[in-house]
């Protein structure tokens, strides 16, 4: 006991030693402007400077667009579509995980890519590419690329959908595109890309549905009620889908629908 009791006296005094020296330094320093070590730089400034306050700020803000921006971007492009309409094949087939969801988003993500070359050249020949020589102002190259990409939206966006966010935003009926406000144009195309996947899916769903529907009638009739419909009719669903070269319809039906 009395060897704890000298241990913790001796981290007792340890400790108070080093708050002290950490308070002498830190007095001492205080007159100084910047401590600087190898990698290191420690800076004292004093109080009231709201121009750096307002750039912290705007970094904060910055960083925090950052975060979203893929998913905003992706929202605005073609993949919401591609994506719905793939995942919703898997399930049709009765395979969940089959193929990987990377597979899936990969997937998705290559034919985005390849959908949206013609707009993302665009944006590169007229909005990043004056810029980066300084040909153009930021706001310019903003206003640039925001163009094309608008252009792909309303293409894709049906008018019902671009008028109810008109109402809810309590604007005023515009007269050409370009017054449509680009807050109204998204949740609009996004929609709108809903309801086309979600038609395709229905179509992609009947032809497995119908072979689904038949087995359970050949069980049901030989009396295998016992039987899971989904494990017979699994193979000749994978074997439909491959003499048909489903992969091959699937992706031309996505291609030619934008």
């Amino acid at each position: 006991m009395k060897k704890n009791k000298g241990i913790m006296k001796r981290r007792t005094a340890l400790f108070v030693i080093l708050l002290l020296l950490g308070t002498i330094l830190l007095s001492s320093c205080a007159g100084q402007e910047e401590i600087k070590a190898p990698g290191v730089t420690f800076s004292l400034q004093q109080e009231g400077q709201p121009a750096e306050v307002s750039s912290g700020v705007q970094l904060l803000v910055l960083v925090t667009i950052l975060s979203l921006a893929p998913s905003i971007l992706i929202l605005m492009t073609s993949f919401t579509r591609i994506v719905i309409v793939l995942s919703l094949l898997r399930n049709a087939i009765g395979t969940p995980t089959v193929p990987p969801s990377q597979v899936v988003i990969g997937l998705a993500l290559l034919l985005t890519f390849f959908v949206m070359s013609p707009v993302i050249n665009d944006i590169n020949t007229n909005a990043i590419q004056p810029y980066a020589n300084e040909q153009i102002d930021q706001q310019t190259a903003i206003d640039r690329a925001s163009e094309p990409i608008r252009n792909f939206m309303f293409t894709q966006t049906r008018e019902k959908d671009i008028e109810l966010f008109l109402a809810f935003n309590g604007s005023e009926r515009p007269e050409t595109l370009e017054d449509i406000p680009t807050l109204v144009l998204m949740p609009a195309f996004v929609i709108s890309e809903l309801k086309t996947a979600f038609l395709m899916g229905f179509v992609i769903y009947v032809p497995f549905l119908i072979i689904d529907m038949v087995i359970s009638s050949i069980l049901l009739a030989m009396g295998m009620m016992m039987m899971p419909p989904s494990l017979i009719s699994l193979p000749f669903k994978l074997l439909l889908f491959v003499m048909v070269d489903g992969w091959y319809l699937i992706t031309r039906s996505l291609l030619l629908s934008f």
